[in-house]
């Protein structure tokens, strides 16, 4: 599975969402930024993510997917933070 796809799955699972995603054709990581996430603990907002990829990962097209979530204030935050080090 390519870097494209996995971003594209996303974004058509979560409207309006930013996603970054990166990785080696087995193993990616995906950074998604969201408001759907507001109010939902981290398991309820990685499963959403996972619901948009349906049956695609653990297999052989997608072996592993680490997963960051955060909603827009969030990464406004993790942002600000990240420019202050």
């Amino acid at each position: 599975m390519r870097v494209e796809e996995i971003k594209d799955k996303i974004e058509q699972g979560i409207a309006g969402c930013e996603v970054f995603v990166d990785g080696d054709g087995r193993h990616f990581q995906a950074i998604i930024v969201s408001d759907a996430f507001s109010g939902k603990n981290m398991v309820q907002q990685h499963q959403l993510v996972y619901q948009t990829l349906g049956d695609k990962v653990g297999g052989e097209e997608l072996h592993a997917l680490s997963i960051s979530t955060y909603t827009n204030e969030e990464w406004q935050q993790q942002k600000k933070f990240q420019g202050n080090k």
